[in-house]
Formats: C-alpha cells, structure tokens, sequence
C-alpha cells in the first residue's frame, strides 16, 4: 500500500486524533496488517469497545478494500457493522463522530466490496436497506453517495434547488434538457475543490462553445475558515468570497447553495463530479478529484451526442 494512505487518513478521518486511530493509519500505511489489527485488540482490552475503536477497525476494512482483498473487507466491515450495531442500542449514531464515521465506512465498505466481486444487485439492496434505517442521521448522505455510485449511471438526474445561490440565477436542469450539464460539488474548505478549478475552467472554455452548462453546487456547513460559529449569512458572505477567489474564473458558471442538493445527489464527498447528457441523463458520477484523462472522455461523449442529435433532426 502507498505511503500516501497515512497523509490521506489524516486529512480525511474526523477521529484520528485519538491514538488507536491515527496508530492503525501509520500501521496500515506501510502495509502491516497484522499490526493494525494488533492496535486495536490491544485498545479493546484496555479500554473496552469504544468508537475509536470502531473507527480505527474501520480503516482496516478500507485499507483491504484498496487493496483488493474483497473477502477480507466485507468480513471485516460486517464485524464493524455488528460491533456498531450492539453500540446503537444506547448511542445514537451521531452521538460521536468515530461512531457515524465508522458505521458510514462498514457499509460502505461491504457494498463496495459486493459490487466488486459481481454481487451489484445485491449492493443495492443492502444500501437502500442501510438508507431506510439511517436515513435521519448523517450517515444517510455516504450511503445515498454509495447507492449513486452503483445505481446512477443511466438513471434521470436527481432536481437541484436552485432558490439560494451566489451570482446569476442557476436554472433548473429541466430547462437545460437538449444541453450536456456539467456538475461540480464544492465547499469552500475544501483544497481539491480548489485543486481541481484549474482543470474545471479549462473543460468549460473548450466545451462551452459546444454547449456545455457548468452548476457549480456548494452549501453552508455552520462555520468558516476564521470561526466555528457563524450566522448562515456570514457564512455565505465567506462562500461568496471564496467563489470569487477560487473559482469565478469558470465559464458561465452558476452556484446554488442548498444542503438538499448535496443530499439528493449523496455529495458526501468534495468534490463530486457528474455529467449530464442532453436527455437529462446522469452519464458519470464520481465522489472524488477527477484527472483530464478521467474527466474529459465523458464530456466529450455527451457533447459528441448532441452534436449527432442535431445532425439527426436536420
């Protein structure tokens, strides 16, 4: 496994500032399974079963996923979705954030590892399952990212609430049917939003002479980079100016704010990037920075479709 697992944990794991967690991250880092696993038997018998632990098992059925060790993943992440589960009978699951941080990655991780080893109806079945019990916690939106992740592509796109945003007025995508859609989920403290701008604006200049509509969706989370607490306006102002450092440079680009949006699409992840074919049809999904090589094929294929529809219609 690479190195660059340990930097990624850190920066993405809300708990890893407790030992048991960050320690199983170094482990698995270099690939040392069996010490990992060691780290946290050795945590459970000091201080019992706890959401740290949960959480630091956790990253051991993700690291396996990665790894392509299907088997090992999904036992390890329905040990973690049981152990979870007895923890649920006095815990609600956002009681702490290892806790939901945990039981979000064992399902997620047994889905995964499902789908990949050609059990994908099945996936959705447990995901949809999954979703219907937590659907009132903050675990829901990484399970409705996992259900889009199987069942999206080639399904119509979710609606975007377009009644607050920044800028010019969005439209819907209803009104954009006959123009491929581009979909860029971002928040505004998030670095591989910024990381991916550049590649963002680039498409868009190439594309939107053939096109191309870029929604640019982001929404408020309750604090800024200079306080935890802040009034949604607050809040908004900074969004405002992070948009306007970061990435008016898009062309065309709308920005409506809606947290609804980010649940309708499962954007758990920032950013997430869909594209949207003339028939309002979601083409790709993907939770996660994109590189051109991933990126620009779709687009091309959506925008190639309307130049045959037109052609079509003469």
């Amino acid at each position: 496994m690479s190195r660059r697992l340990i930097a990624i944990l850190l920066a993405i794991s809300p708990a890893l500032t407790a030992d048991v967690v960050a320690d199983t991250a170094q482990a698995l880092s270099t690939g040392d399974f069996a010490r990992a696993e060691s780290i946290v038997r050795a945590d459970r018998a000091v201080h019992g079963e706890t959401p740290e632990a949960l959480d630091a098992a956790s990253w051991i059925a993700r690291a396996e996923l990665m790894t392509r060790r299907y088997a090992a993943a999904e036992a390890e992440a329905k040990q973690v979705r049981a152990a979870c589960a007895a923890f649920l009978r006095s815990h609600p699951a956002d009681s702490s954030a290892s806790l939901a941080d945990a039981l979000g990655a064992a399902i997620e991780v047994r889905a995964q590892a499902m789908a990949d080893t050609g059990r994908r109806a099945a996936a959705l079945e447990y995901l949809r399952s999954e979703f219907a019990a937590f659907k009132t916690t903050s675990v829901a939106d990484r399970i409705r990212k996992n259900i889009n992740l199987l069942a999206i592509d080639g399904s119509a796109a979710p609606a975007l609430d377009v009644a607050q945003y920044l800028g010019a007025k969005p439209p819907s995508l209803a009104s954009l049917r006959g123009r491929p859609v581009l979909l860029f989920f971002w928040a505004h403290w998030c670095g591989d939003c910024k990381a991916d701008e550049p590649l963002i604006a680039k498409l868009a200049r190439e594309f939107e002479p053939r096109g191309l509509v870029v929604i640019a969706p982001t929404r408020l989370y309750g604090y800024t980079a200079q306080s935890d607490s802040v009034t949604p306006q607050q809040e908004l102002d900074w969004t405002r100016a992070v948009f306007d450092r970061f990435y008016s440079d898009i062309p065309g680009v709308t920005v409506p704010v809606s947290a609804s949006n980010f649940r309708a699409w499962g954007a758990s992840t920032t950013p997430t990037i869909a594209v949207i074919d003339r028939a309002g049809v979601v083409r790709l999904y993907h939770p996660g920075a994109m590189t051109e090589q991933e990126l620009r094929p779709a687009l091309e294929r959506v925008v190639a479709g309307e130049r045959a529809a037109n052609r079509a219609q003469k």
